[in-house]
């Protein structure tokens, strides 16, 4: 019984976008390029990892001047951004608004180096120094080779996806299927070398009187959800696939002459009736009648 409503179910659904194969391949377009733009935006974005707090810092060196400020540390698969931004922005007639970028591709000391001369705010260069690789905390070994491999295993995705979709284009949607499923296991990858992070010991960020530790942000929960996305199309497609191939096919458009519903016009003939009927007729007695299409 379970069976048959299933498969009830299924019929109905292909019946329905058989009648609707427009709005099916605009919403294939759609959902594919969704997930390409979303694995490809992933590895530029800085907020896998988030951490923010307001307090009052001290904010130049050998000053006890304090400013109230917004301080926030965003961690991506390239680098880390620092912001500070005070509370009001403009403070002791200066502007307090920062937003520092540390690659893990340039050597961070060198970076840090260079923040010093420049005199950026205390909070800022606190933070910094913590993934210099003389920091006690170990964190410039921890998210610099944890990025790396996640951000290698993202562009595996990439390539299954685009595999994917020249499957999908192909009398072979099983496989696609298959690919999708590749997809969303690259992106787990990605996601289980990222959180290779949160298991080790986390160094406390204290500015001031208040402290504060990175948790997973955004670029980490859309990538699961992606990651999902891609498992459930993957798994759909290949149940589909087994369940009734015909109608994927022609959900899919695959094997199917786009002008078999087409009416073709056609020019006059002549059909000769005698020919149909089998009839042998001497030649000298023959009358050949035509019939007018």
């Amino acid at each position: 019984m379970l069976n048959t409503t299933t498969s009830y179910v299924f019929i109905h659904l292909f019946s329905y976008f058989s009648f609707n194969q427009r709005l099916f391949w605009m919403f294939r377009i759609l959902i594919s390029l969704f997930i390409g733009a979303v694995i490809v935006a992933l590895n530029f974005t800085d907020d896998w990892a988030e951490a923010r707090m307001t307090t009052n810092a001290t904010y130049k060196s050998f000053s006890n001047v304090e400013v109230n400020a917004e301080i926030g540390l965003h961690v991506g698969l390239y680098g880390i951004n620092i912001t500070l931004r005070g509370n009001p922005v403009v403070q002791f007639n200066e502007t307090i608004d920062y937003n520092e970028m540390f690659s893990w591709q340039d050597t961070i000391e060198e970076e840090y180096e260079e923040a010093l001369e420049k005199g950026l705010p205390n909070p800022i260069l606190y933070i910094a120094e913590k993934f210099t690789h003389g920091s006690p905390c170990g964190l410039n070994f921890q998210y610099r080779y944890s990025s790396r491999y996640a951000s290698a295993t993202l562009w595996t995705a990439f390539c299954t996806w685009m595999l994917a979709n020249i499957l999908f284009s192909m009398p072979v949607i099983l496989y696609a299927g298959y690919m999708m499923m590749a997809t969303a296991a690259f992106i787990f990858f990605s996601i289980a070398s990222f959180s290779t992070i949160m298991n080790a010991p986390q160094c406390v960020f204290s500015i001031g009187t208040d402290s504060f530790e990175t948790e997973y942000s955004h670029s980490f929960w859309l990538a699961l959800a992606t990651g999902v996305l891609c498992t459930v199309i993957g798994i759909l497609v290949v149940i589909f696939y087994f369940l009734m191939p015909e109608k994927m096919n022609e959900a899919f458009s695959v094997g199917v002459d786009s002008y078999e519903d087409e009416d073709v016009p056609y020019g006059e003939g002549y059909l000769n009736s005698v020919f149909l009927t089998g009839e042998t007729i001497s030649p000298s007695t023959s009358k050949m009648t035509t019939v007018h299409l």
